[in-house]
């Protein structure tokens, strides 16, 4: 079932939650470039788009102190006119609170100036490198702060697209767990149980019970395959670590391609770049939760558990706040106005209601 959240309606369709699209092809480094200096040209936007969750609460700024002071940031190329628009708006109701955002616009980048202290903040369209944040806990002795601003997208290559597990199209499987896949990607198995090689341990029969598992993912580091690790492998402190005999890709373009090749596959990638030959399974993130389809309105409610977050960094000191200005703009950003912004963009999915509390717990 699909419900148009745009227009309340609701209706059944035939066919499968998700429609596959061409695999896109990588950029060129013409194009890498030329996003650098001016951030990444926009998607076509999808047909359906969410409405904002009415609990969200609308921007009410501060009166109590005229809020001054010069700010410099960062972004990921796929951030930039979001970010300017946030400012823009942001500086209607303070002008004397002022930003720079230049070019090279590559998260990596202002992660690691974030790092050396040349910032005041970075957005950045995926979760901070381990190695980001031991460079940043050696010079200040503690982590950087990682608010969740936006969600992420649902399909569109290169803009933080939701995650997904597939098999071959004639595998029978049809839903998997978290504690399932971390039996069968990882060798730390934080969430208990035996490692899972066989397909009759998912609980397939007949011809497929005794077959082994032939497992798809990405090359370390890489920011799909660090999401999983944090999602499904890591549990609390306990970060997860990758079984060594996984057919390891250098990027995820060829994944979707390999798993249609052989019907014995599983692998993951944004649901961008997955292609016709395979079936994407149902997640359920706990043991007896309900399995969700990667479908839009799963994506787009927060539901499905492997969509994604765009975060800002922050230098915050533990138990210090930061500075007046910049905890504003990031309250703006949390409000209905500054997720509105978000949703006229019409390319990532705005925060539910309680995902914006929760960063706004994180600002104080």
């Amino acid at each position: 079932m699909i419900r148009l959240l745009s227009l309340g309606l609701t209706f059944t369709l035939a066919t499968t939650v998700f429609a596959a699209r061409p695999i896109p092809m990588p950029a060129s480094p013409a194009e890498a470039a030329k996003w650098r200096e001016q951030g990444r040209t926009l998607p076509v936007p999808e047909l359906l788009q969410p409405t904002l969750d009415p609990a969200l609460p609308a921007y009410v700024p501060r009166r109590d102190v005229e809020l001054s002071g010069h700010f410099k940031g960062a972004s990921s190329d796929v951030l930039v006119a979001l970010t300017k628009t946030w400012i823009a708006a942001f500086q209607k109701h303070h002008p004397r609170v002022t930003f720079d955002l230049p070019p090279p616009y590559a998260g990596s980048l202002g992660a690691v100036e974030l790092a050396k202290g040349g910032l005041d903040f970075v957005m950045v369209s995926r979760e901070l490198r381990p190695n980001d944040i031991a460079e940043f806990r050696k010079n200040f002795s503690y982590e950087p702060t990682s608010i969740p601003i936006s969600g992420g997208t649902y399909r569109h290559f290169g803009f933080l697209d939701a995650l997904g597990f597939f098999v071959h199209r004639d595998n029978p499987l049809e839903q998997i767990t978290f504690a399932q896949l971390d039996a069968l990607l990882s060798t730390t198995h934080h969430r208990g149980g035996a490692a899972i090689t066989k397909w009759g341990q998912l609980g397939l029969t007949d011809e497929w019970a005794d077959q082994p598992i032939h497992v798809w993912g990405v090359k370390p580091w890489n920011g799909f395959e660090e999401f999983v690790r944090q999602r499904v492998l890591s549990v609390g402190a306990k970060r997860g670590e990758w079984r060594d005999d996984i057919s390891f890709a250098d990027t995820v373009f060829p994944i979707s391609p390999a798993v249609a090749k052989d019907r014995l596959a599983i692998g993951y990638a944004g649901l961008a770049y997955v292609g016709d030959g395979v079936r994407l399974l149902r997640l359920a993130a706990t043991d007896g939760g309900t399995p969700v389809a990667p479908g839009y309105e799963e994506v787009a409610s927060a539901e499905y558990p492997l969509s994604r977050l765009v975060f800002v960094n922050v230098n915050k000191a533990p138990g210090q706040p930061l500075s007046p200005a910049l905890a504003e703009f990031i309250r703006f950003i949390l409000s209905r106005d500054g997720q509105k912004i978000i949703l006229d963009q019409a390319v990532f999915l705005p925060l539910r209601a309680t995902q914006a509390g929760s960063s706004r717990g994180a600002v104080e």
